[in-house]
């Protein structure tokens, strides 16, 4: 893939998807002179607030998505749940970055197992359940507790269940859709840890400082940059996510979620082939932000730097709760705001988030209390 041009300014990215992480990404392509055309179902989605052009249509329908091609240079996505079939479709009209290949991996939890496995990340042990009679039998392999889950389509703790006693099972094989699911063991994790990575046209990879996530009611709370483990640990994250975005020939930006054992390994958990909630520090940290560094790389770009030149704690503004802090966030001058145009702050529902910015390698040597107060 290499020895294509840049697109030049003014080229229009088109970006599946209207959620937030299409916003930030429209915001950091019009800073780099690009414009955005955001093809989402929903009218006024967060993206096309601040898009150059959109369209509101289905993802499978064939006349829209056509147009849409047509009216663009490259294609993105900005949440990996896009059917496979907007990608048959665009593929053959308009370059698409990252392609069905990241697509197809991502979405499906099993393929992506397999995947992280050949790429040379380490997994829990795991079993595909297609039956009742599936289920028990990789229970009586895997032991419990052990995590049901859905192959497809789960995000924020949604399409699983923890499996804790045998009389657990019939009950949450009956109750996840779509079927198969994928039984995972249980893992004793001390922390999660995530890092993103960025992979160019011209195969360069730039990764970030691996970051510790801690969450609450199963949604992304807090991320500390970096991580406040062991630099073994913290290094084999940022190895790993190098790892996949090269296995997986990414053209863009990707998240690797990882957990941390108590023996200081670590256990490959899930990857997500976009921009990602745990990388929002890299706004307000690094020199090029994950959103900059995803429309570099799918505009054909040279990568720009993933150095961090402070450490940064980024916590999500979720509902009525987040909302009620910001005007404290505002007035903090160590503190900043990324709002994304929702008009509804529903419960558990991501209304923005804020950075604390903190001076290069000083947030180990502080108290979390403090570090957190106000934020």
């Amino acid at each position: 893939m290499t020895g294509q041009a840049p697109l030049p300014p003014n080229s229009t990215i088109g970006i599946l998807g209207g959620g937030q992480l299409g916003r930030m990404s429209a915001l950091a392509a019009a800073e780099l002179g690009y414009r955005c055309h955001i093809y989402a179902p929903d009218a006024d989605s967060p993206g096309m607030q601040v898009a150059a052009a959109s369209t509101v249509a289905d993802y499978e329908d064939v006349a829209a998505l056509q147009a849409f091609a047509a009216a663009v240079d490259v294609v993105t996505f900005e949440f990996e749940n896009v059917p496979a079939r907007t990608l048959e479709i665009l593929s053959p009209l308009v370059p698409c970055r990252p392609g069905k290949t990241a697509l197809a991996v991502c979405q499906d939890r099993l393929l992506e197992k397999e995947f992280l496995e050949k790429a040379g990340v380490p997994v829990a042990p795991w079993r595909a359940v297609r039956s009742l009679e599936e289920l028990e039998s990789a229970v009586a392999e895997i032991g419990l507790p052990a995590v049901l889950k859905t192959t497809r389509l789960g995000y924020d703790g949604r399409g699983q269940a923890v499996l804790r006693e045998p009389g657990d099972l019939a009950a949450a094989f009956a109750r996840l859709e779509p079927k198969p699911l994928i039984l995972e063991a249980f893992v004793p994790f001390t922390q999660e840890l995530s890092a993103v990575a960025a992979r160019g046209l011209d195969g360069s990879v730039a990764v970030y400082d691996a970051v510790e996530n801690h969450h609450h009611h199963h949604i992304l709370d807090l991320s500390f940059a970096p991580a406040r483990v062991p630099a073994a640990a913290a290094e084999a994250a940022r190895r790993h996510a190098g790892q996949v975005a090269a296995a997986l020939e990414l053209v863009g930006v990707l998240a690797v979620e990882l957990f941390l054992l108590p023996d200081g390994s670590l256990l490959g958990n899930e990857i997500a082939p976009r921009p990602h909630n745990s990388g929002h520090w890299t706004m307000d940290a690094c020199l090029s932000s994950q959103f900059h560094q995803h429309i570099r790389a799918v505009a054909g770009l040279p990568l720009g730097s993933a150095r961090r030149h402070s450490d940064a704690v980024m916590r999500n503004l979720v509902g009525a709760e987040g909302m009620a802090k910001l005007p404290a966030l505002q007035g903090d001058h160590s503190v900043s705001v990324h709002l994304y145009g929702k008009a509804a702050a529903r419960p558990g529902r991501k209304m923005g988030h804020a950075n604390r910015v903190l001076p290069l390698n000083t947030l180990k040597n502080q108290e979390e209390s403090e570090v957190l107060a106000g934020l």
